[in-house]
């Protein structure tokens, strides 16, 4: 199998990606940004150093063998001039080379305009992204101002704008709050309905070999 790694054309699916391969131990990461233009010669020299496009069975043997595994999620949109890339490692040797953060750590990882927090689920823990919180001081300003003005088309295309961001279990509380804040200020519409993050593809693949 030739030697591969996913791209994202879609924040979600970028988003998603990350939150698949924590549990796998993907617990350490770098980030940045890089011209579209120069976007696969990075892929490919990260493989060269790290093996992102490792097969299952190799990173199997990288992993007894005590060095990290490592993956490479790019957000990479039609006709962008930008990519955005995060590298995720597990732990172990190899990764000399890269200044790793830890995935807990404070400041917490901020990619995409998202913030990856650690929430309960079940007696256990689960990772989610939400929206920073000067981005819903924002929204909590606007709400208030196109209420406060009664201006329905305006609130109304705020209230779907909010509905539309990605449905991750983090944002989609968000959005609840928001629109409680909207009852309160008097809003008597429909709410917009608030979707689910389902399984998404990771993107189609780009060969490194």
């Amino acid at each position: 199998m030739p030697p591969s790694t996913p791209i994202a054309r879609s924040k979600t699916a970028a988003l998603a990606r990350v939150l698949d391969v924590i549990p796998k131990g993907y617990n350490r990461y770098t980030q940045g940004t890089v011209s579209a233009s120069k976007a696969e010669s990075l892929a490919r020299k990260f493989h060269l150093r790290y093996g992102i496009g490792c097969t299952p069975a190799q990173r199997v043997t990288k992993r007894k063998r005590g060095l990290a595994n490592v993956l490479l999620v790019m957000y990479w949109p039609e006709g962008c001039q930008q990519v955005e890339w995060l590298m995720l490692s597990t732990d172990g040797d190899g990764m000399d080379g890269e200044r790793l953060l830890g995935i807990a750590d404070k400041p917490r990882l901020l990619w995409l305009g998202y913030e990856l927090v650690r929430r309960p689920e079940r007696g256990r823990t689960a990772w989610t992204w939400r929206r920073p919180s000067s981005e819903m001081a924002e929204h909590h300003a606007l709400i208030a101002e196109h209420s406060n003005k009664r201006n329905v088309n305006s609130l109304g295309g705020l209230l779907q704008t909010i509905a539309n961001q990605p449905g991750f279990h983090g944002v989609r509380e968000q959005s609840k709050r928001l629109f409680e804040q909207a009852r309160r200020h008097g809003h008597a519409g429909d709410l917009p309905h608030l979707f689910f993050v389902q399984k998404v593809p990771h993107g189609k693949r780009l060969r490194l070999g």
